[in-house]
């Protein structure tokens, strides 16, 4: 390519790049995410101040939170999930368009909590597909911050070879929980519901003691 003493390209001269596919796609995908939040619990607040003036999430290309999940690709599930709540999830999830990755921010969204009950969901990835676990209760904006980066540099690492396995879902499962019913008790374990209490316990009835020890003074 021709240039001129200034060094720029002369009229009429062709100019190109080259580089490989793969970046120029990723690059545009990691840098033009639009998050969906689903915010629950006090895990949303913190996410709500990741897009504040201290935090500026907009700088990541990311100041457009949708709440549409057809105009999204980055779910950002933000607190507690109830089993009520987890076909709505899901739902959600396979409304958005591909390529979509999910971030789950907060220690009950990723495993539960404090919340071992019968009717919390102990871990979103029971539902949807989760790449990035964001640790805390709640965690601060900027871990949320780094998980998006840990998202932008996934993607990174992408290629588009790799398309079909990376972007494969079950048509049949869309709008229901992924864990089956025995999964679903192995992780509720002796809190799964009133009768599996007692029966661990050993009572046979809220009112009724086997043992004398069952029950504190």
């Amino acid at each position: 390519m021709g240039v001129n003493q200034s060094g720029l390209p002369l009229l009429g001269s062709p100019a190109f790049v080259t580089t490989r596919l793969d970046f120029v796609v990723n690059w545009a995908r990691r840098n033009s995410l639009w998050p969906m939040p689903f915010g629950t619990a006090c895990c949303a607040i913190e996410m709500m101040a990741s897009a504040a003036s201290n935090f500026d999430l907009a700088r990541f290309g990311m100041e457009r939170m949708s709440f549409s999940p057809r105009q999204a690709d980055v779910l950002i599930c933000a607190g507690r999930v109830p089993y009520k709540l987890a076909p709505v999830l899901r739902r959600i999830w396979d409304q958005m368009m591909q390529p979509k990755w999910c971030i789950s921010m907060g220690a009950c969204a990723s495993s539960g909590g404090v919340f071992d009950v019968y009717s919390m969901v102990q871990g979103i990835d029971t539902i949807v597909p989760v790449d990035v676990y964001i640790p805390g209760c709640p965690p601060r904006p900027e871990g949320l911050i780094y998980g998006l980066m840990m998202v932008q540099e996934k993607i990174r690492r992408e290629s588009l070879a790799n398309h079909a396995e990376l972007r494969a879902e079950d048509p049949l499962a869309a709008g229901r929980p992924r864990a089956g019913d025995q999964e679903v008790a192995d992780l509720t374990g002796p809190f799964g519901n009133s009768t599996d209490q007692n029966r661990v316990s050993g009572l046979v009835a809220t009112d009724a003691v086997r043992r004398s020890e069952d029950r504190l003074p």
